[in-house]
């Protein structure tokens, strides 16, 4: 009997999180969607309805959904970050992220516009990144990922690789994508989130 319900038990955990592992997989490839008709709704977008069939993702992975330490920085100093146009853009670190992926401990840094004054942009934390993908199977100007200051919970945050996307650069030259600093340069492979676009011109 004892034998039984202890296989009952973990045959029900066992289920459960693979109902939320489907559960997980399902609202990421709703996510996915909606940010492939973001393209087709911005006016500055530089892909059209056609070639958003090209954007192509690594299959969903809950591993690399991450709970993450979050230290807020004190003084944040304003610094210039480099784009891929040769533009600078002012942004000041927000706070620190440190989190274990697969065993092994990283650190991400977040930033915020030098603007956040501004409405629209006071909640807005980004991260850019690099990793041992970049220009080999994903951007090699690094991806991004967006955050809102009220998805840290005290001390935490959910950290989720698999919604980074590529920054505009990606697919044509004019704009002016941030670089992520040296900081931000991760010494594994994020097999997660977007890949290198699968178009090779946009006619």
């Amino acid at each position: 009997m004892l034998r039984i319900g202890i296989y009952g038990l973990l045959s029900s955990i066992l289920l459960s999180t693979g109902l939320q592992a489907q559960t997980y997989k399902d609202s990421l490839l709703q996510y996915r969607e909606s940010y492939k008709k973001e393209f087709i709704t911005d006016k500055r977008s530089p892909l059209k309805a056609a070639d958003t069939g090209y954007l192509r993702f690594y299959a969903p992975d809950v591993s690399y959904r991450v709970l993450a330490a979050f230290t807020k920085t004190a003084k944040g100093n304003t610094f210039m970050m480099p784009t891929h146009s040769g533009k600078n853009k002012a942004y000041r670190e927000y706070g620190v992220l440190s989190f274990k992926l697969h065993g092994k401990k990283y650190k991400l840094h977040a930033y915020q516009s030098a603007d956040s004054i501004k409405k629209e942009l006071a909640a807005y934390l980004f991260i850019p990144f690099t990793d041992l993908t970049s220009n080999r199977e994903t951007f090699g100007g690094g991806r991004y990922i967006d955050m809102d200051t009220g998805e840290v919970k005290g001390s935490k945050l959910v950290l989720d690789f698999n919604k980074c996307y590529n920054p505009y650069c990606a697919y044509a030259e004019g704009y002016s994508c941030p670089i992520p600093p040296d900081e931000n340069r991760l010494k594994t492979a994020i097999k997660a989130g977007e890949k290198l676009y699968g178009k090779k011109s946009l006619e």
